[in-house]
């Protein structure tokens, strides 16, 4: 249990705080702080974030062929992490030249707004790629100055297929078809998002060559959260339609089995315990008497459990009974 304070210690607390005296905090309770922002409060939870994960690790797989097959060099792309930030924290890491595609998701859903993302590709990728199919071996040595017009245009065709490549990892959830609609290589004058605005960072790291870098893929948190919130519902929907579905046909199923097994019906008189010894002297006209009246129901016996009674009769002059109860046991 928790010391409890004495209202001494309470008023010194308190002139202390009056006095302007900073409270001490140790290291450990330091260390559990954690800062938040309130100004751009976190948008979007852990599941949304894992939907996230598994569509571009769909993505990075896909780019690791594409990259493999145009460059005949062994290429990785693999997911580092997704991270929520403000564009302007994004943008301020960047240098001041760098290839950034602008790509229209080109998603097919009215109720969502035209949804632009960049892909940026750090200078170690772009000039490594550019290097390779210029007849190089993939080396580069200057990364700080600015693109010429033939490398911008090689890049050109390169981002289109990295803007083509997302289509796939998201067709399982929202109907979409990307395309690029501009190539910056000034990072400070694209002017898509706002830098207040809250961003997806996606950082997938690539391996071309033994060189390692990064393309990041920032998409608008406002236009994510509404296509999210469309696939998130129609797959819940979904989902719950399907499970009723399959559970029918389960059911179907079990009772189409049930019904064409067969069972053991027997219809019980009485029962009664007789020794060994009357049971080996029992003669013709002997008269065994049951534990049953003769006005009582006779119990219906289904396999080793009692599942009904009722009167003994005839039916087409056959021996027949005549459902009344059902016992439950």
């Amino acid at each position: 249990m928790a010391d409890v304070l004495t209202q001494a210690q309470i008023d010194e607390m308190l002139k202390s705080v009056a006095n302007g005296v900073e409270p001490i905090v140790s290291n450990q309770e330091e260390a559990a702080v954690k800062e938040y922002d309130f100004r751009a409060p976190k948008k979007f939870t852990k599941e949304q974030i894992k939907v996230l994960e598994s569509i571009f690790e769909n993505y990075a797989r896909l780019l690791s062929s594409y990259l493999t097959g145009m460059l005949r060099l062994y290429s990785r792309v693999s997911l580092v992490n997704i991270e929520e930030q403000r564009y302007n924290e994004f943008n301020n890491a960047l240098p001041d030249y760098v290839m950034m595609g602008l790509v229209d998701l080109g998603i097919k859903n009215e109720e969502i707004n035209e949804t632009d993302v960049i892909i940026q590709v750090s200078n170690a990728v772009t000039y490594t790629m550019i290097d390779r199919l210029l007849g190089g071996k993939g080396e580069y040595s200057d990364t700080s100055r600015d693109f010429t017009e033939i490398e911008i245009t090689i890049m050109t065709d390169i981002m289109k297929s990295f803007a083509t490549l997302l289509k796939e990892p998201w067709l399982t959830h929202i109907d979409l078809e990307p395309r690029l609609i501009g190539i910056e290589t000034n990072s400070r004058v694209v002017q898509t998002i706002g830098h207040e605005d809250t961003v997806i960072i996606v950082a997938l790291e690539v391996e071309i060559n033994n060189t390692k870098s990064v393309v990041s893929v920032c998409i608008p948190a406002i236009n994510l959260d509404e296509i999210m919130s469309k696939f998130i519902s129609r797959y819940t929907g979904s989902r719950r339609k399907t499970d009723e579905r399959r559970e029918n046909e389960r059911r179907d199923s079990i009772m189409f089995g049930i019904s064409t097994t067969d069972l053991v019906v027997k219809a019980v008189l009485g029962e009664i315990n007789l020794d060994l010894y009357e049971v080996l002297t029992l003669q013709v006209n002997d008269v065994i008497p049951l534990n049953k009246k003769i006005t009582e129901n006779i119990q219906v016996r289904i396999g080793e459990r009692d599942w009904c009674d009722g009167k003994l009769g005839t039916y087409n002059n056959k021996k027949a009974i005549m459902i009344e109860n059902f016992t439950g046991n």
